[in-house]
């Protein structure tokens, strides 16, 4: 699925398109259990190593001059396996593509999540734009830095292949800023190392969104 938009990405005027791979970090133990993983600093299991060889044999052959990644364990891991594969000599660490912090809902269920904050949980489900996680961050915030990552990621790297290795809930982040998506349709579907794929360049960007994956 293929989607566009017509927002200036960055004013700056050197030509070429930034290909920009936002991958979904592999699986973790929290991922299984359904909880909301946010800042908590848990590892890959072992499918979640699998998931990331998977992504990196996808990207193998596509000439990738950078991989970046946020902070947190899971992130790191993915990234340096595609890194390998890439022959790509280092990551890059970039803390505006960390997961959203996610407060007193980290390590709960949506279920649990719902029970503690019925009403927050709501705008979240259907209102990221005033969604605020209790005691924890604003979707919007969350937004505003995934989009200076990006533009700082395009700037750098004008006519290149790059990946990015980030969260589920960031990344759709990113594409509900570009498509003005309404209601619980934000929230995407996006397998665990999968690749959400963007074209950017002055005229705006265009994304490319996997095939299946889930929600959670």
């Amino acid at each position: 699925m293929t989607l566009h938009s017509t927002t200036p990405a960055y004013s700056d005027t050197t030509t070429g398109v930034c290909t920009l791979y936002l991958v979904r970090h592999g699986t973790t133990t929290m991922n299984v259990e359904n909880r909301y993983r946010g800042r908590r600093d848990v590892p890959l299991d072992a499918q979640g190593y699998q998931d990331a060889v998977d992504a990196a044999r996808i990207l193998s052959g596509r000439e990738v001059a950078a991989v970046y990644t946020g902070p947190l364990r899971r992130t790191i891991a993915t990234a340096q396996i595609i890194a390998d594969e890439a022959r790509v000599p280092d990551i890059r660490i970039l803390h505006g593509l960390i997961n959203v912090d996610y407060g007193a809902w980290e390590g709960l269920t949506a279920v649990e999540a719902e029970m503690y904050d019925p009403e927050a949980f709501k705008r979240y489900r259907y209102e990221p734009q005033k969604a605020v996680c209790p005691n924890g961050e604003r979707l919007i915030d969350a937004q505003r830095r995934m989009m200076e990552a990006i533009t700082l990621i395009s700037q750098r790297h004008r006519g290149e292949t790059v990946v990015a290795v980030t969260h589920a809930v960031t990344i759709r982040l990113v594409v509900a800023a570009h498509e003005h998506v309404e209601g619980e349709q934000w929230r995407i579907p996006l397998g665990r190392g999968s690749l959400t794929k963007f074209a950017i360049d002055d005229t705006g960007i265009e994304i490319s969104l996997p095939e299946g994956g889930d929600v959670d």
